[in-house]
This record gives structure tokens, C-alpha cells and sequence, in this order.
């Protein structure tokens, strides 16, 4: 809605020094162009009005503050372990040479009952003869002693019946699989001679693994042994594995400051695969009501969050809010908005830029009357000790600067815009006013102080 212009003319001034008015028409004495006024019905309190147009043309979405119904969760990253509780250590339990060997590499899955390596030993054979002696001789005793024998050096008393029945020796004995899983680590290599008790695999399964996420520090109290949590991974999309906490380690880790929490997850096909990522939700609590706005729409300078409310008549109002959590591209707003009210979902810099130019950014989040009956801000004063025309700087010796709170000191400026300092020299009583600038302070307004004698300028 354009402005009516029947309503009374503010001011005048220059867009690219909106800082400066005017009472009345004519040339911009910083630009080639002439001074355009501002109308009463374009500022409203706390308010600036952009053209429909403009705003189309920036490509400015909006959105609407929901109320939703939701039961709050906490969510943290973490990673597909190997379940260290079924890991086993397979041992050499006679001693002698690796005649052959199946599996040569880590990580090789391996099924309930294959057969890893085979053990030559002299011993075996030794154990073997005797079974065979007790067993010609038909001596009970004798034949329970071997066969005891040969179950302390790895040989089932089903082998060892078959070895009575036959007669015959078995040069070797096989290291076999006890349960499905994968080779974490390989001790024995063919050919190597090997003592009783020798380590020679470590098998781990993966019926079941572990998923430990790494929670905030300030978070970790608030999850406990038995809490719920929904796994994801992106390597499978789309699906969601239910698990609870079984284990919240006790130490924080100094770089992250995060707590590690442990899950154990089924596997009985096998799909989780060590080190996959892993996106953890737990449940922080009963549902409750609260507002949700979409996150791109907040806009945080560091000292306060900022979203802007989109009023009739195609204005915009800058609102401070408090947030609380996000999740799923929504920040949740504690104070601020209410249900309902229209925000800039993208372009909100933009709208900055463009208020900017009109003057009003330093008024979009101050409520305040219409300027109409407001008195100007107050300037600053200020005596001139230096002029760099070619660096665009002035240094002044001031008083107290009331829209930036700085006290009295003498300090060099930045000038914008640069035709500002002609006509100035050092020496010249000045009134001038300071906004900041991505963190800089930059003098918009300069002019020479009414009465003042102004020194000479010094030209290069």
C-alpha cells in the first residue's frame, strides 16, 4: 500500500545518508540527485513500510507461528559400535606348528562352527596312541584318562570316540568358530610355532551392537539407564530402531564437552555395521504446548535473537524473542510472537537493507512515538583534530555520543559518506552522531556547529 500523500512531509533527505534531514525540498548536497521526502504515514512505531513490489522482487517468503502439542526431545550424534560384551578370545590349548589356516584377514565374517585354523602338534599324537593303548587293552580307566586328556587339548569326546573306533591318528587339531560374528584379530599366521595358551583369533558377533551418542554436558543428567531412544541412519533412510540406555559413561570429554550414552540395538541380519553414523532422539519429557517458528526465520547478532513480524499495510516490525530448542529446521520461541502472527521466513536482510536506506533500521525494534511528534536525537559534539579525506576518517576530540552510550575521549571515526568531511579541518567546532556497523562505529551525520567559526580547510 503506498503512502497517502496527502499526510504531512516529516523531512527530507538524501536515501544514501539517511541520517541527515532536512526542512524543505531541493539538491542533496552529497549526491547528484534530489532529496526525497518522507511522509507521516510511513513510519509507524517501531515500524517500516516497504513496497509490495520490492518486497516480491526480493524474494521475501513468510510464515506463521504454530502452536504445537509435542513432547520435548534431545538429539545427539553418535556411532555403531561392536558389542564388546560378545567378544571372544580364541586360544591354541596344545602346542605346535599352524599347519593350515582359512581365514588370513581381519574383519572376515565367519559362521557357527567354521573351521579357522588347524594345530599340528606332537602332544596330540602322544594323547592319541594312549587312547588307542587303553582302548586294545579295553581298560575303562585308561580309556576315560585319555579321553579326558584329549578334551583338555581341544578334542570333543565325539572325536575321540571315532578316533578309538577307527585307529586311526589325528596329526591335527581344528580352532573352530564358537558363534557367527567378524575376526577383529589374527595372532596366527601358517607355519608359526605356537605354545599352549597362545592367543591366535578374537572374534567379536554382531547379533546385537552398540550405538554410543555423545549428549551435551548440560543434557547428560537429564538421561538416565532405561530412558527410550530412536536410532536412525543414513544409511537407512527412513527407517528407525527403538532401543533403551543401558549405560551412561561416567566421564565428559574435555575437548566436546559432551557424555558418551550407550544403547544396545538387535542385529539379528546384520545391517548395522560398525562405525555407521547414527542420529539419536531421546525423550525429555511428558508433551507439552509450545510455539514453533521455522529456524532461518530468527536472525541471531549474538546478544539477542531477532524475528520480523509482517504487518497490514506491507510493514515490517523487528520483535526480540527468547528461543529455546531447535530440531527439524524449528526453533522453539518462548517470548515474543504469539500463535498465529505472520513472520519473514527468508529475506529478513533484505528488509534491513532496505529500511536502512529509509532511515528506519535504527527504529524497527524500538517502540516509540511517530517521529512526527518526536524530537530528533540528539547530536554529539565534537572538536575537530584531524581530517584524512583519502582514508575516509576524522579524528575528534567529543563529548558524551548519547546514541552509541560512549563517553568523552578523542577518537578517529570512519565517515560515510566521504563528502561529509569537505569543507572541515582540524580545528572546527562540529555536532555530529555514530551507529555501528558490523562492528565498527561510523559517523553519519557531520556538520559544522551553528556560530562556530569554522577553521579554514586544508586541501592536498
Amino acid at each position: 500500500m503506498p503512502p497517502n500523500r496527502r499526510a504531512k512531509v516529516l523531512y527530507w533527505h538524501d536515501p544514501m545518508v539517511p541520517g541527515q534531514r532536512f526542512d524543505k525540498p531541493g539538491k542533496s548536497p552529497f549526491m547528484d540527485m534530489e532529496l526525497v521526502p518522507v511522509y507521516a504515514d510511513e513510519v509507524a512505531p517501531g515500524a517500516v513500510a516497504i513496497d509490495p513490489r520490492l518486497t516480491q522482487n526480493i524474494g521475501v517468503r513468510y510464515a506463521q507461528v504454530q502452536r504445537l502439542s509435542e513432547a520435548p526431545q534431545l538429539a545427539a550424534v553418535g556411532s555403531v559400535r561392536l558389542d564388546e560384551t560378545r567378544t571372544l578370545s580364541l586360544q591354541a590349548r596344545v602346542g605346535g606348528f599352524i599347519e593350515r589356516q582359512a581365514v588370513r584377514a581381519t574383519n572376515q565374517p565367519v559362521s557357527r562352527g567354521q573351521v579357522l585354523a588347524e594345530i599340528t602338534s606332537p602332544e596330540l599324537v602322544q594323547a592319541q596312541e594312549e587312547l588307542l593303548l587303553a582302548t586294545r587293552l579295553n581298560d575303562a580307566a585308561l580309556i576315560d584318562a585319555a579321553t579326558s586328556r584329549l578334551a583338555l587339548l581341544g578334542v570333543g569326546a565325539a572325536q575321540a570316540g571315532q578316533i578309538a573306533k577307527s585307529g586311526r591318528l589325528q596329526r591335527s587339531v581344528a580352532i573352530v568358530a564358537p558363534a557367527a560374528g567378524i575376526v577383529t584379530e589374527i595372532a596366527a599366521r601358517p607355519g608359526m610355532n605356537v605354545a599352549a595358551g597362545a592367543p591366535l583369533f578374537t572374534l567379536s558377533a554382531l547379533d546385537t551392537v552398540w550405538v554410543v551418542a555423545d549428549v551435551p554436558e548440560r543434557d547428560a543428567a537429564g538421561i538416565a539407564v532405561g530412558r527410550a531412544a530412536q536410532v536412525g541412519f543414513a544409511a537407512l533412510p527412513g527407517e528407525t530402531f527403538t532401543g533403551k540406555v543401558e549405560f551412561v559413561y561416567p566421564d565428559v570429554a574435555a575437548a566436546t564437552r559432551t557424555a558418551s550414552v550407550r544403547i544396545a540395538l538387535a542385529n539379528p541380519q546384520g545391517r548395522l555395521r560398525p562405525g555407521m553414523l547414527a542420529n539419536v532422539r531421546f525423550a525429555a519429557g511428558p508433551a507439552r504446548e509450545a510455539l514453533w517458528v521455522p529456524s532461518e526465520a530468527v536472525i541471531q547478532t549474538g546478544s539477542r535473537n531477532v524475528v520480523i513480524v509482517a504487518e497490514e499495510g506491507s510493514r515490517f516490525r523487528a520483535v526480540d524473542v527468547v528461543t529455546g530448542v531447535e530440531r527439524d529446521g524449528r526453533s522453539e520461541i518462548r517470548s515474543g510472537l504469539a500463535a498465529g502472527q505472520k513472520i519473514v521466513a527468508s529475506g529478513q536482510f533484505m528488509i534491513d537493507s532496505e529500511a536502512s536506506l529509509k532511515g528506519a533500521l535504527a527504529r524497527m525494534d524500538r517502540q516509540q512515538p511517530a517521529l512526527a511528534a518526536a524530537p530528533a536525537a540528539a547530536l554529539a559534539e565534537g572538536k575537530v583534530e584531524s581530517v584524512d579525506r583519502a582514508g575516509s576518517t576524522i579524528t575528534l576530540n567529543h563529548g558524551p555520543i548519547p546514541s552509541v552510550d560512549m563517553p568523552a575521549m578523542t577518537m578517529r571515526f570512519r565517515v560515510e559518506p566521504p563528502a561529509l568531511l569537505d569543507d572541515l579541518a582540524a580545528g572546527a567546532q562540529v555536532e555530529f552522531d555514530v551507529v555501528k556497523r558490523e562492528g565498527e562505529l561510523v559517523v553519519t551525520v557531520l556538520k559544522a556547529k551553528p556560530g562556530a567559526a569554522a577553521a579554514a580547510p586544508h586541501r592536498h
